[in-house]
């Protein structure tokens, strides 16, 4: 992996941060012998979490058969929850249950259940 990304990039880095996984070290030394190595518990936090988006997205397919079917449920699923879910500004208890209130008589009246 270490390669491929080395390979990819326009120019080499002028260092590697890494959390303290000894192979990490083995593979700097084979690769890139003179680059500067920082290794500590949290420096690489950041890029660890910026793949966090896409394990979420992983998450979500569970359950689902296709990736069709999942993103007709997330499109129908999204359009339904902004609806009933309160802004998202501090409120009082009693707003939110009137939004909720009002929000589901829009629901009613499109589901067609108004009596």
């Amino acid at each position: 992996m270490l390669k491929a990304l080395l390979k990819k990039a326009s120019r080499p880095p002028k260092r590697i941060n890494t959390d303290k996984l000894r192979s990490y070290g083995a593979a700097k030394r084979e690769l890139t012998p003179g680059l500067e190595h920082l290794y500590h518990k949290g420096l690489n936090n950041h890029a660890e979490n910026s793949h966090l988006p896409f394990r979420s997205r992983e998450r979500t397919m569970r359950g689902h058969r296709s990736p069709g079917g999942l993103q007709r449920f997330v499109a129908v699923h999204s359009t339904t929850r902004n609806c009933f879910v309160p802004p998202s500004r501090r409120c009082s208890a009693s707003s939110t249950r009137y939004h909720r209130l009002e929000t589901f008589g829009v629901w009613r009246e499109a589901a067609g259940l108004t009596a």
